[in-house]
């Protein structure tokens, strides 16, 4: 009985996500993606049009895994919502410090298409921060602050600057800085709605942060931590 498509498919995908995150899109050609999956190239391209639907397949299916991941962190987080905030960063930081990790791959892909700015990829990336941020305001929507809209994109701007910041210097302490800053700007919002105990997300620690701590919540290794 021959293979399910849907397995080869997939197979190829996981191929495409290690190299392309280990080396860069523009450095992995389909023959080598074709070579690490075990099938032709022939049978690659019967799953994928092009090399373009590939890259966009390849960051199609970290989409959810990643929001799930963050999600995961914000609710084993103890503390407010501004430590819960925190430890989305100081998780990422975990990660960052695995020698394999080597960015956002939304990131990256983004940076290496810059000049194709119609590119599938492009937009599946934009819809992937897009729902990272949606999902935050909501967040901070339901711990009871204002502007969260505004709130919401300010921590966005301090996690992709992270991102950057870590893959330069190969410093994840810039991503807890990042982190700390973040908590900074929830906490002040906080105050200044007069929350106390109120707005952290059901918790009612009286306005007390508990410095974004890890549950033993283990990060994963290189690419599936953004």
């Amino acid at each position: 009985m021959s293979e399910p498509a849907t397995t080869t498919r997939e197979r190829i995908v996981s191929a495409a996500a290690r190299l392309f995150y280990d080396k860069g899109i523009r450095n992995v050609g389909v023959d080598a993606v074709a070579a690490k999956a075990g099938i032709t190239k022939r049978t690659l391209y019967y799953h994928f049009t092009s090399k373009d639907d590939l890259i966009a397949a390849y960051l199609a299916a970290r989409d959810q895994p990643n929001l799930a991941l963050f999600r995961r962190w914000f609710g084993e987080a103890q503390g407010d919502v501004a430590a819960k905030v925190e430890a989305i960063f100081s998780n990422l930081a975990v990660a960052a410090r695995h020698p394999r990790w080597k960015g956002c791959g939304f990131l990256r892909t983004a940076a290496e298409l810059a000049d194709l700015p119609g590119h599938p990829a492009i937009k599946i990336g934009a819809a992937h921060k897009k729902s990272f941020e949606a999902w935050l305001r909501l967040e901070l929507e339901n711990a009871g602050l204002d502007d969260t809209a505004l709130l919401a994109r300010q921590v966005v701007l301090l996690l992709d600057g992270s991102f950057a910041v870590v893959l330069l210097h190969r410093d994840p302490d810039y991503m807890e800085a990042a982190g700390k800053a973040a908590a900074t700007l929830i906490t002040a919002a906080v105050d200044s709605k007069g929350l106390g105990g109120k707005g952290l997300g059901g918790k009612g620690l009286g306005g007390k942060r508990l410095g974004g701590k890890r549950l033993g919540t283990k990060a994963p290794p290189s690419s599936t931590a953004a």
